[in-house]
């Protein structure tokens, strides 16, 4: 059992490369930096992890996001197992997965790890609550008891009144909402989500994050999410890592992902997604040290109060009662000013030190 502060799934410098000369294509990437194209070239191999090393929290939504090729439904598959390493380590709980025998490995699946794909694998032959229990059957629990347990579960995505149809009487929403019921019914420690609702509806597939969102709060599950969709991804994740060809270019909370970008390439991403819901006031103000520096001592009586973590929206809304400047404020003291103009370059996505200081407005 990991310490309550510890990660509870860690990947240590993670490489797969896929083909049969995956060890001299490994040994040369490692010598000389080859690409991903310049090892299929060169070797006929696929490199598909590139030395990924991550932590999730107890508790924490991780999202892993990138385009289709990026190495992110590769690299969640190591974590339990179902792909081996060329190298590097994935820990669970503490526990080395490598080091795991079959039937050790088995039962941390079978115990430990609840897995929701794009496809629910759902068993035609059996009912929403057959299907719901199944785990619970494997694990040899009575029927009474993984029925009971499965009835809860199902009530808990809003399927109580269908628990006695087949698959094939649902809708890909509804069928979703099984698999996720499923999952939960094993209570499992973590969630490996693997592009859970991309082929749903958009508003389907909205009221699923939500219910997910809410499921995964109540249960304080840990929760590794797979999606190529950055809103998806922003919406859903406590933290974000972006992948690309294989390599985990950036880490980091949503709010970072969009106005810290690391690279040309996650700018790109990033580019087309609003700032309203995501950026706070702390970071778009000015502090109090260096306004006073540039427009002197000032008196902010009858400027309206915002919070540090008061978002743009709410900022917007303030801002628009009030020809002043905005009060950030944190218990009774004024630390910061949001001007007009740092609200709308906020709003833009471009920071102070984009225009390489603050104007006055």
């Amino acid at each position: 059992m990991t310490a309550s502060n510890d990660p509870v799934i860690e990947c240590r410098s993670l490489w797969k490369v896929f083909g049969e000369q995956a060890d001299a294509a490994m040994k040369a990437i490692q010598q000389d930096g080859l690409g991903k194209e310049e090892v299929l070239e060169q070797f006929g191999c696929v490199l598909g992890v590139r030395d990924a090393s991550f932590s999730v929290r107890k508790g924490e939504i991780f999202c892993i996001m990138g385009l289709s090729g990026s190495g992110k439904s590769t690299l969640i598959r190591h974590v339990n197992r179902l792909i081996e390493p060329t190298a590097g380590d994935v820990l669970i709980e503490g526990v080395s997965i490598g080091d795991l025998d079959n039937r050790a490995l088995r039962t941390m699946r079978s115990l430990k790890i609840g897995m929701v794909f794009q496809n629910m694998a759902l068993m035609p032959h059996r009912t929403v609550l057959e299907n719901v229990a199944f785990a619970l059957e494997v694990r040899g629990m009575t029927r009474a008891e993984r029925f009971e347990i499965a009835e809860q579960a199902i009530a808990t995505v809003d399927l109580g009144g269908w628990k006695n149809h087949y698959p094939d009487q649902l809708s890909g929403g509804m069928q979703q909402r099984v698999g996720l019921a499923r999952a939960i019914a094993a209570d499992p420690h973590i969630l490996l989500m693997d592009e859970p609702f991309s082929a749903l509806d958009p508003l389907i597939r909205k009221q699923l994050q939500t219910l997910f969102m809410a499921l995964a709060a109540q249960m304080n599950k840990t929760t590794l999410f797979i999606t190529h969709d950055l809103d998806e991804a922003i919406r859903i994740g406590d933290r974000i890592a972006v992948m690309k060809d294989g390599e985990i270019i950036q880490i980091g909370t949503p709010e970072q992902i969009v106005t810290e970008p690391a690279d040309s390439y996650v700018s790109d991403f990033v580019a087309g997604i609003s700032k309203l819901h995501l950026v706070t006031a702390a970071r778009i103000m000015e502090p109090i040290e260096s306004f006073e520096a540039r427009t002197g001592p000032f008196d902010a009586n009858g400027w309206l109060r915002a919070a540090p973590g008061d978002l743009l929206n709410r900022l917007a809304d303030l801002s628009i009662d009030t020809d002043l400047p905005l009060a950030v404020e944190t218990d009774g003291k004024v630390i910061g000013v949001v001007t007009k103009k740092a609200l709308i370059r906020g709003i833009q996505g471009r920071s102070r030190e984009d225009e390489g200081a603050y104007a006055n407005v």
